[in-house]
């Protein structure tokens, strides 16, 4: 070494410090990198992207050759530190101590912290391009990355841990790619988003969760007069209708509507006429989910199907319009005069039919009422009352203030809700349940 000119050995630390620098930005850029991308981008043709992808599906001999070449080139650096300290101050051993400050500092400053930042703010742009370095050092180091990782094989079996798990960890769950979905704001319409984000509610939601409740489906009762019968098909706006005797519980089948409407005007358009044209009832199973009751339809050729409980008793109607509507919006064409949006009222609160469901409001209010029980804020006053309430009596529901506006039988019609801040419902009309 004393025949090494100085310069030449500064020159040389430098250059291991460098290599250093580079071992440890691969480490850090390849761990951080997005697969999900990397393997898109290797499916367009990308070689970097390729030779990342496959680095990756060995990452024990990946992170062996790094390490194996960082600690190598960072002992290096070290014992020539030692050897140009050692050339300049002799056996001096505060020399020694000083070398040993200086070089754990330029390897922690330029060999580790600082390439390492790098690696991991550009990881997706970096990891492609040192794919090509790392590829044939794995091919040339290999030997010895062999036989290095059976010894961290073994020390792995000691401790219970294996080293190629049979899970895949890289796989993301439903609640991870919804919180994926919703960070990728940036890059994905909110309009987009929002179709993602309910599609993955339709596996956790059933079909009585939009359904429409048995009282506010329209039939057709042919116990009624035929002229009747006939008036209400004319100015009827829903496309199909439930054909019955009295009730639901007698049902006979569903009609479409449009293809009668030019007979409808003819003489001899009778009931017989009318029965002819009947299709066949299709059920749906209380409890069934959304996503599965979509798959169902599309099987079944069906569009519409009545959702019935375990005695067999039809529960409401479900449509697969209801069904799209979920995913991408409200579409259709609603009755005239009914209004199917919801907003707070300057006062902040907001008169809802006690048929709403839940979800809807929630939804379009932004309030968090439970969705685990009762499906109707009916439903939900009922059960927190266990009683018929009277009107203008008051309660909270999940600290929310709802007022009770108009009853019917056994059914609250109407309900005012009020904005949880900053209106507060008045303390006079609150009523407690009973215990």
């Amino acid at each position: 070494m004393d025949n090494i000119p100085l310069s030449f050995q500064l020159g040389a630390l430098i250059g291991l410090l460098a290599l250093s620098a580079i071992f440890s930005m691969s480490e850090t850029a390849m761990m951080a990198a997005n697969r999900f991308r990397l393997r898109h981008l290797a499916q367009n043709g990308h070689r970097g992207a390729r030779k990342a992808i496959a680095l990756l599906d060995q990452t024990d001999k990946m992170l062996g050759v790094i390490l194996l070449g960082n600690n190598l080139v960072n002992t290096a650096a070290a014992t020539l530190v030692s050897v140009i300290a050692l050339q300049m101050f002799g056996e001096e051993k505060w020399a020694l101590g000083a070398s040993t400050l200086i070089i754990t500092f330029a390897i922690l400053v330029f060999s580790e912290i600082t390439p390492k930042i790098i690696g991991a703010t550009y990881a997706d742009r970096m990891s492609v391009i040192i794919a090509y370095l790392l590829t044939p050092l794995l091919r040339l180091c290999y030997p010895v990355v062999w036989f290095v990782n059976l010894f961290a094989a073994a020390l792995l079996r000691i401790m219970g841990l294996s080293l190629h798990p049979n899970d895949d960890t890289n796989r993301l769950s439903p609640e991870e790619l919804r919180s994926l979905v919703l960070e990728s704001s940036n890059v994905i319409p909110k309009k987009h988003q929002a179709i993602l984000n309910s599609l993955f509610d339709l596996n956790e939601i059933t079909v009585e969760h939009m359904m429409t409740p048995r009282s506010s489906i329209e039939i057709l009762d042919l116990d009624q007069e035929w002229m009747a019968a006939k008036q209400q098909l004319l100015t009827s706006h829903h496309s199909r209708l439930p054909v019955c005797h009295g009730s639901l519980d007698h049902l006979l089948g569903i009609l479409p509507v449009r293809r009668l409407l030019s007979a409808l005007s003819e003489a001899d358009f009778n009931e017989t006429a009318l029965l002819e044209q009947l299709q066949p009832p299709y059920y749906i199973p209380a409890g069934t989910a959304v996503f599965s009751q979509l798959s169902f339809f599309q099987e079944n050729r069906q569009r519409i199907g009545f959702v019935v409980d375990e005695y067999g008793d039809i529960l409401g109607l479900l449509t697969l319009e209801d069904i799209i509507e979920e995913i991408v919006g409200d579409f259709t064409t609603t009755t005239p005069g009914v209004d199917t949006d919801l907003t707070w009222n300057e006062d902040g609160s907001v008169v809802i039919d006690g048929t709403r469901q839940i979800r809807d409001i929630n939804r379009m209010l932004g309030l968090d009422f439970p969705l685990d029980g009762p499906k109707t804020l009916n439903g939900l006053i009922l059960e927190h009352f266990q009683d018929i309430p009277e009107a203008d009596v008051g309660l909270k529901l999940n600290d929310i203030a709802v007022e009770i506006l108009q009853t019917r039988d056994r059914s609250i019609v109407t309900a005012r809700i009020y904005r949880p801040r900053p209106t507060e419902m008045p303390a006079s009309l609150y009523k407690a349940p009973p215990p």
